[in-house]
């Protein structure tokens, strides 16, 4: 499928006369990453592809904007000799480069080399929109201005949502001329659904081959799911995953989906093709009906649904199953069950340890948006389910944290002690690792009536907090201790103030000094472990 746009973007690709800077620009849903994945694989056939970066908002690492530079600069050291030569005795000369601002990152790790390299490549950036940036337009896009004609022989492939700062980024007067821009929600409609219809055909197929189906579905069926996608492939992906259940037959399923109420409300809602009958969001919103039946509807069931589904389209890095139920603190096989109904939404193996993730960055922006699900049962309140997520990671730290907790010798180096991987990995489950990085993410989102969050908090700052510390040592994610504490400060002066004032004097006296004194924690707390009698001593 796609051939059209494909065959576009490597001749633009393959021909370095053309501008040096590709958009591909679409809507959620229209089949960007997809797009870039396979144009990630036939530049790379071609010799061509240089580096890549696959922004996810799923991901911690993968969201933040200062780590693209660094992360394509590596690919390239690997890919080119020359390149290599350039960027290593300069890493050498100034290590701490990667924490510079993104210009300086932009000119040293990526301009200067590749002008030594001088080499033909591509390089490719999926879903910038999914990056954390506070600049009104884009960061990346603003530096990519000011260093893109400097080297000619870079080709950047580009995609993201037309939101406003990436609009405005592709405006700036240093880019605009350097960008071809191909508007994926503009193609013909006809072209669209003859893709989606080809994918329908064979995905079914292979559904019906599995299941034994024979002449399912019919081109009736095909017409009707390809109408009814409206030039979202999300749509036609989902359906599919919808269907191909190992519990319900195929056959009841479809007639769900053809049963649907015809809507043309709202985006999720985004309808491309005009005659499009039906959304998105009554899509998920049935497949979310039928893995939890109205006529069993369970006030204590429900609110549990909605803890997993949270923990799932709300946390800072995904989660397996065990780690889901140890965080929200539900049976794991009660948890395993509700991931399951849920697994046509899902990244999901019920068989495997790896992380959860929703299929689709667009069923997060439905859950949490309570215009678009409007059946309370599933809406996820992000100002509710944060101060959950927080009060477990809180709960979980409490209950798991222990003075020198992986029995490591006093006074050694992290880099000392030989099977330290393997004692983190016994002694630190999945759950308590992502409390002790992510709880302040979780905590400073909540808004309103926190008075539940201060016994917990109470208990990690007065009784836990030197263990959190050895413990963030190991994990190598010190600097992210620094972060937490930096963003708790004002947090606890502007949420608590009014609920325990002398709690809040408490919290800012014994904070202010670490915060303050942040660099020496930092390069103390990075090697040395356990840390307990080092911040006793200082503080």
């Amino acid at each position: 499928t796609r051939e059209t746009v494909l065959n576009e973007i490597e001749w633009w690709a393959r021909d370095f006369e053309k501008s040096p800077v590709f958009w591909l620009n679409g809507l959620a849903g229209t089949g960007k990453s997809t797009i870039a994945q396979t144009v990630s694989e036939r530049v790379f056939a071609d010799g061509l592809l240089g580096a890549s970066f696959f922004c996810s908002r799923d991901f911690e690492d993968r969201s933040d904007i200062h780590l693209i530079f660094p992360t394509l600069a590596f690919q390239l050291a690997h890919k080119y000799p020359t390149f290599r030569s350039v960027l290593v005795p300069l890493l050498r000369s100034n290590p701490d480069i990667v924490h510079e601002s993104l210009m300086s990152q932009m000119e040293e790790l990526i301009v200067e080399p590749l002008k030594s390299a001088d080499v033909w490549t591509v390089i490719v950036i999926d879903a910038l929109d999914e990056c954390k940036d506070e600049e009104p337009s884009s960061a990346i896009l603003s530096v990519l201005g000011r260093f893109v004609e400097q080297i000619p022989k870079v080709k950047f492939f580009i995609t993201g949502r037309p939101e406003p700062r990436i609009n405005a980024g592709f405006r700036l007067p240093l880019l605009v001329d350097s960008t071809n821009v191909f508007i994926l929600h503009d193609v013909h409609p006809s072209l669209i659904n003859s893709d989606i219809r080809l994918f329908l055909k064979h995905e079914l197929s292979e559904v019906a081959r599995r299941h034994r189906l024979e002449r399912w579905p019919s081109d009736e069926h095909i017409d009707l799911l390809c109408c009814r996608a409206g030039g979202l492939f999300v749509y036609a992906v989902a359906t599919v995953r919808f269907l191909d259940s190992r519990i319900h037959l195929p056959k009841r399923r479809l007639e769900v989906i053809v049963n649907l109420p015809e809507c043309t409300a709202h985006e999720g809602k985004t309808r491309f093709n005009p005659k499009s009958k039906t959304t998105l969001d009554l899509l998920y919103t049935s497949i979310l009906k039928v893995a939890f039946s109205e006529d069993e509807e369970d006030m204590e069931v429900d609110c549990k649904v909605r803890s997993t589904i949270g923990a799932v389209v709300l946390v800072v890095n995904p989660l397996p199953p065990s780690g889901i139920a140890e965080l929200t603190g539900l049976d794991p096989n009660e948890v395993t069950q509700f991931l399951m109904l849920l697994q046509s939404l899902l990244a999901f193996d019920e068989d495997s340890s790896r992380p959860v993730k929703p299929f689709h960055k667009s069923f997060p922006d439905f859950i949490t948006d309570p215009s678009r699900c409007t059946d309370t049962r599933f809406w996820v309140s992000p100002k509710v389910l944060h101060l959950e997520l927080a009060m477990n990671c809180l709960r979980v730290m409490n209950d798991g944290l222990e003075r020198n907790l992986l029995s490591l010798p006093d006074y050694a180096l992290n880099s000392e002690v030989e099977d330290l991987e393997a004692r983190t990995d016994d002694r630190i489950s999945d759950a308590l690792r992502y409390a002790c990085r992510s709880w302040h993410s979780h905590l400073t989102k909540t808004e309103g009536d926190v008075a539940d969050v201060i016994p917990l908090l109470r208990v990690f700052l007065e009784e836990k907090f030197l263990a959190w510390l050895e413990v963030v040592s190991v994990l190598g994610a010190v600097g992210g201790a620094i972060v937490a504490l930096e963003r708790l400060i004002p947090w606890v002066h502007e949420e608590l103030l009014d609920i325990a004032r002398d709690y809040s004097h408490f919290v800012a006296t014994f904070f202010e000094p670490i915060s303050v004194s942040a660099t020496h924690i930092y390069h103390s707390a990075l090697e040395l472990s356990p840390l307990s009698s080092i911040v006793r001593r200082r503080y």
